[in-house]
């Protein structure tokens, strides 16, 4: 009896050792997938400012564009996110003031680069009630 709870024991650990590296490897492998696309993304951006202008005659600004491109994706996001909050609102899972003040933070956060941390920037999308902001947040410190 005594050796088939070691033998379960050893089993159990050494399944954990290879999901955690087998996940490990799979997040890693993620990485270098996203500089990729971004890259792929530039080319196929310089492709349509090359194509555009063979097409009309005028020459599209790429750095331009590139801005033109990242403001509608902010702008997206924040319609998103306005969207997200008043749902939580609506649900009452948190009030009006509470989503303008994480709002208010969400906007003055600093723009990090894409897939910074787990699923991009912000971590889980979509999971439930959003933080408390670092500015109301309880005081741990007595």
């Amino acid at each position: 009896m005594r050796l088939n709870k070691k033998l379960i024991i050893i089993a159990v650990s050494v399944a954990v050792l290879l999901i955690g590296s087998i996940a490990g490897v799979v997040l890693a492998a993620g990485n270098d997938n996203s500089n990729q696309s971004n890259a792929q993304g530039e080319d196929l951006l310089a492709k349509v400012c090359t194509i555009y202008q063979q097409n009309t005659g005028n020459a599209i600004d790429e750095t331009a564009l590139k801005n033109a491109f990242t403001q509608a994706e902010n702008e997206a996001q924040l319609a998103r996110e306005q969207t997200r909050l008043n749902d939580q609102v609506t649900q009452g899972k948190i009030t009006q003031d509470q989503a303008d003040q994480y709002l208010k933070w969400w906007q003055s956060r600093p723009n990090l680069p894409g897939g910074f941390g787990f699923g991009g920037p912000g971590g889980f999308p979509g999971r439930g009630a959003p933080c408390v902001p670092p500015a109301t947040a309880p005081s741990t410190t007595q």
